[in-house]
């Protein structure tokens, strides 16, 4: 399954022109909801569907919606209400309770092609914009693509009487794996089901082969101290150092310094992390990049595929500024049970 919008345009960009398409996206919910402002969805005339506004409750119906707008060839809004006994999306048991609000817009090559095209070049050069789409019913789809400026959530903009969706669109995750043994292919395999962009560093032959790491996106084999000079060095948004040599992973923290990272770990337990820092000559107080090691959350993980889980989780949240704590505070109360078992 694709879910992130530079899939789905992947998916569609080659198609373009030989189906009909819409694009539907979610521009306004009114309490909880599967998803939020900016999810979008594409649909053609032959039936399909790539991405999700629901958790597959609604999507049925909207095809529906889509179908009419091919037609029309014009944009059209709807709404599901799932606290409403007579809304179709109560009717088929959604549960979320909320109201989502959508735009479907025809993807017509006289709009150039609500300018996905732009969008889907920009996010392959790792690039990040603001998409403005005009919510109106009955009307010719208008969008805009603007490649400065920066918000942090989805909005509603009201511009010479008309109304705008804003929302910021950036590239998925790019992580940075160095190390290829064993125990980095169930995180590689992890990192692409999630829609990330994966770049394997290990100099060494038996290690980061591509029969072992064959959904990988780049492999290098560079010498560590190269790293630097490569043009996506700027570009990875994470790196997870997993050599299991001390030296090596001394060179890549050290390396990775200068990079523009938000999250850096390092495998391995705390007195390990002194021995790498100390062979790197730096200080952990001191890093312009803080290491998280030893990686992940505590998850209890013991093996690989868990391990992976753990580094994974903790790095998606820092990438999305979470807290990374539990939502119903599950832990807290399963850690209270056990102390009177």
């Amino acid at each position: 399954m694709f879910n992130h919008l530079k899939q789905l345009l992947d998916i569609w960009y080659p198609q373009r022109d030989s189906q009909l398409w819409v694009l539907a996206t979610v521009y306004k919910t009114q309490g909880p909801s599967y998803r939020k402002p900016g999810a979008m969805m594409l649909f053609n005339d032959l039936g399909q569907q790539y991405g999700l506004l629901s958790g597959g409750c609604l999507e049925a119906d909207i095809q529906v919606q889509a179908a009419k707008v091919m037609r029309s060839q014009q944009s059209l809004t709807v709404c599901y209400d799932g606290s409403d006994e007579d809304d179709i999306s109560f009717q088929l048991g959604i549960g979320c309770g909320g109201t989502v609000y959508i735009l479907l817009q025809p993807i017509q090559s006289a709009q150039n092609y609500l300018n996905l095209g732009e969008i889907r070049d920009h996010l392959a050069d790792h690039g990040q914009g603001q998409y403005w789409q005009l919510v109106d019913e009955n009307s010719v789809a208008q969008s805009r693509w603007h490649t400065s400026g920066c918000i942090e959530q989805p909005r509603l903009v009201e511009q010479d009487n008309q109304c705008w969706l804003v929302t910021n669109i950036k590239p998925q995750p790019h992580i940075l794996v160095l190390g290829g043994g064993v125990d980095a292919r169930p995180l590689v395999s992890l990192a692409k089901g999630l829609g990330w962009t994966v770049t394997i560093w290990d100099s060494r032959p038996a290690n980061g082969r591509r029969e072992y790491f064959m959904t990988a996106d780049t492999i290098l084999d560079c010498p560590i101290e190269d790293l630097i000079y490569r043009p996506d060095f700027q570009q990875w948004n994470a790196a997870v150092v997993m050599c299991h040599n001390l030296d090596m992973d001394a060179l890549a923290i050290k390396a990775l310094q200068a990079s523009s990272v938000a999250y850096l770990a390092l495998l391995g337990p705390l007195a390990r992390q002194q021995q790498v820092l100390q062979l790197a000559q730096l200080d952990a107080a001191n890093c312009r990049i803080p290491i998280a090691g030893p990686a992940g959350l505590d998850l209890g993980a013991e093996l690989p595929e868990g391990i992976a889980l753990s580094i994974l989780a903790e790095c998606h949240g820092v990438l999305q500024r979470a807290n990374g704590e539990s939502l119903s505070g599950a832990l807290t109360d399963f850690a209270e049970t056990r102390r009177f078992l």
